[in-house]
């Protein structure tokens, strides 16, 4: 059994526009801040370390209020101007038509990652899809990638599994895992310095069959 793990901001579809949209409607509505580029929100998700409260809203935690209304605003934004990258869909398909087992693991919140999936039409694709909030540490903690396995029985000795992302934590939760990874450049990422770069879609087919 072969199994290739996805994450999926940055990865599997373009979301930024969608994302930047709603994190400015809560600048502007609870803090009357300026909106924020694209290209800063990309970069501030994108950090290894970061307080994105502090980059995002200019305060140290999270506060409720902000998150409750980014989530009702991003469940209905968050399907207005995804799209997935070229070549993703072909691969996909090819990869199912395969027989390898395909799954998601995301740190963005489960319900929004299946709406958009469902929404480009790749949904059904998938076996398994698993953001942050069904797990109780999120990327690079293993515990996606656990998840996943276990649904798959996976045995380390008989089977062989990937993950590609975007991110270094991504990289760290297959390595955390004890699986093969792949780090996609066509994303949030072009300029990444990592092993194992694939610069299109279609190598993940050269690299799993």
């Amino acid at each position: 059994m072969k199994v290739v793990i996805f994450d999926m901001d940055g990865t599997l579809l373009d979301s930024k526009k969608d994302i930047t949209i709603s994190i400015n409607h809560i600048r502007k509505l609870h803090y009357k801040l300026e909106p924020l580029s694209e290209a800063f929100v990309v970069e501030a998700i994108n950090m290894d370390v970061r307080n994105l409260p502090k980059m995002f809203y200019e305060t140290e935690l999270y506060e409720d209020a902000d998150r409750k209304v980014f989530e009702v605003h991003y469940a209905a934004q968050c399907i207005k101007n995804p799209y997935l990258y070229e070549g993703i869909s072909d691969t996909l398909r090819e990869l199912h038509a395969q027989g390898i087992k395909l799954s998601v693991a995301t740190n963005a919140p489960t319900p929004f990652a299946k709406k958009m999936l469902t929404h480009l039409g790749v949904a059904d694709l998938f076996d398994v899809i698993i953001g942050a909030d069904k797990v109780s540490a999120s990327k690079p903690d293993p515990q996606m990638i656990h998840k996943i396995l276990n649904y798959y029985d996976f045995d380390k000795f008989q089977d062989t599994a990937w993950m590609v992302g975007d991110n270094s934590k991504d990289i760290l939760s297959a390595d955390n895992a004890g699986i093969y990874s792949m780090f996609a450049t066509w994303g949030f990422s072009p300029d990444a310095e990592a092993e194992n770069l694939i610069h299109h879609p279609k190598e993940v087919l050269d690299r799993v069959l």
